[in-house]
């Protein structure tokens, strides 16, 4: 294991990590809706204007993709984290918008080690991710996994 890795015991109540920024662009909104979400808010400016969401406007799932690669240069990818059993919830509170730009933080509620599976702890975190103006535009909460260091030593 790499000790420089963030693991279970790094992982306190109220810890709080940066996400972001990240830049959301048209084109990434378009192509994302491509593949995954090709309806017309997500394909067109102008179908995104005549919508509720005021633009051409990410898919709640893009949003989310976006959250979560933000989570992953934020802090997962240096960590020791063996997955995640789920989300609690997700929730899309305003449109994410071609120009928009995202940041957030995700903070720890919780942390316990696993009866089930010695040597991992299930850290609780909830997610704020905001656009330029401060407005909130997700909100999540979920576990994750990771190797609690006192499982290298134990024989």
């Amino acid at each position: 294991m790499d000790k420089q890795k963030l693991q279970f015991e790094d992982f306190q109540p109220g810890r709080i990590f940066l996400l972001g920024p990240k830049a959301v662009t048209a084109a990434e909104i378009i192509e994302f809706a491509s593949e995954f979400d090709p309806q017309p808010m997500h394909m067109d400016e102008e179908a995104g204007r005549a919508s509720i969401l005021g633009g051409l406007a990410a898919s709640g799932w893009h949003t989310s993709s976006m959250f979560m690669r933000m989570m992953i240069d934020s802090y997962l990818l240096n960590s020791q984290s063996e997955g995640a059993p789920g989300v609690d919830f997700m929730e899309w509170k305003k449109p994410v918008l071609a120009g928009d730009t995202l940041s957030g933080r995700s903070i720890v509620l919780e942390a316990r080690p696993m009866r089930s599976r010695p040597g991992i702890g299930i850290v609780k975190f909830r997610h704020e991710v905001d656009n330029q103006r401060g407005e909130l535009v997700c909100l999540g909460e979920n576990s994750t996994m990771f190797r609690m260091r006192a499982a290298e030593v134990s024989p």
